[in-house]
């Protein structure tokens, strides 16, 4: 099969499963009519917590996948759907004394978790940023740019450079900061870095403000002077104030993801000198997840160097990841082995991981291919938007080839 036709097949591909399994699923079984936006929790056999918390991430994430939807296709019932997310963040997570967003709030709408994750701004910065793009709605723009300034005024840290972890509800320092228990308890973090590198491009795609173009190259910075381990290509995870690093974690998903959302951002900047100077670095971040590529074409999740411990899960997003990110590779470089290794997990996404029963994917499988069936389907941390972003990254950058 020549270039073109896999090109094109893929597409193809994609556009089905994104139109025909992970949006319905989305708009079918996740939509909580009784108390308003979406469940906090659905099971494997699409089993609905009515009563789980809802937690502010999975609701922003919701809301940049189908207002991204509705951009592309224009269809009426995905701008619904992410009328029915903004909304939701407004009236329910957005803290209307002191700014900023809930971490989250209960099955009814009322405020659970009121400390101030600048990961789940960030990503509300990404969803309202989206809608306004797809909509041209003022209300939602406004937001974005109120966000933006929270992290600014709450969150960056001028005196070391980067952004803070979490606060209080009042802004006030927080003891822990940790976005997930299994994470460590440090100020700063990549998996932060990266995200609020990502509602920044997302807003600045849309609000060419001076001081945001300046805050957005400043964490490309960061991430090539502070964050990528230029003797091994890695991205470190964890840091002090000081950027001082103390762990030898590596996180495949994020070293992929992060290759092509850097490029992103500098091709929202339109720098042509930036983007030539980070070419090379993209190329090395990439090569150093393929240390986590298996033999079946996944991608595993995470190697602690220092305990020796591997976590080997296939984990959903992680997979996603991988297949944009080869792609990406192949746009920027013209090497087809790219292309075939982007095609070759999206291969392996379609046998293992989709639930061709119940609808969406499984959180992930093991060496095996056997799928897991005790974490969500859908929930706190498990969104259509990884996969989902997977399917339009894809179509549109097929979609607008040379």
């Amino acid at each position: 099969m020549g270039i073109n036709d896999k090109i094109t097949t893929l597409g193809q591909e994609l556009t089905n499963e994104l139109k025909h399994d992970i949006l319905p699923f989305w708009m079918g079984h996740v939509v909580d009519n009784e108390h308003g936006g979406f469940y906090g929790r659905v099971r494997c056999g699409n089993q609905v917590d009515k009563e789980a918390e809802k937690g502010a991430i999975m609701n922003a994430r919701i809301l940049w996948t189908f207002s991204t939807a509705y951009r592309m296709f224009g269809c009426d019932d995905y701008l619904q759907t992410a009328t029915r997310a903004k909304d939701y963040l407004i009236n329910h997570f957005y803290d209307k004394e002191y700014g900023g967003i809930y971490w989250s709030v209960d099955y009814k709408g009322q405020p659970l978790d009121t400390k101030k994750q600048f990961y789940a701004i960030a990503f509300a910065i990404y969803g309202f940023s989206e809608y306004y793009r797809a909509t041209q709605d003022a209300e939602s723009l406004d937001y974005a740019i109120a966000l933006f300034k929270d992290i600014e005024r709450h969150s960056y840290d001028s005196v070391h450079n980067g952004y803070l972890e979490a606060a209080a509800r009042d802004w006030s320092p927080l003891a822990d900061m940790r976005l997930s228990e299994k994470d460590e308890n440090e100020s700063r973090t990549m998996n932060t870095h990266l995200h609020i590198l990502e509602g920044y491009l997302g807003l600045y795609r849309v609000w060419k403000d001076e001081t945001l173009g300046k805050q957005l190259r400043n964490l490309i910075d960061l991430f090539v002077d502070k964050i990528l381990n230029k003797q091994n290509g890695h991205l470190n995870l964890f840091f002090e104030d000081d950027w001082t690093n103390k762990y030898d974690i590596r996180s495949y998903g994020h070293d992929i993801e992060a290759s092509w959302l850097l490029y992103e951002a500098v091709e929202v900047l339109g720098d042509a000198a930036l983007m030539e100077q980070l070419q090379p670095i993209i190329r090395k971040i990439a090569s150093a997840s393929n240390e986590g590529m298996q033999a079946d074409d996944s991608l595993i999740y995470e190697k602690n160097v220092r305990s020796g411990e591997v976590d080997r899960q296939r984990q959903w997003w992680v997979e996603a990841e991988c297949v944009v990110g080869h792609y990406n590779l192949f746009r920027l470089f013209g090497v087809e082995t790219e292309l075939d290794q982007s095609i070759a997990t999206w291969n392996y996404i379609k046998d293992k991981l989709i639930d061709t029963q119940c609808g969406e994917w499984f959180w992930s499988v093991d060496d095996e291919g056997h799928p897991n069936t005790k974490d969500d389907k859908a929930g706190f941390w498990k969104c259509p938007y990884h996969n989902g972003r997977m399917c339009m990254q894809i179509i549109e950058w097929t979609e607008n080839r040379d």
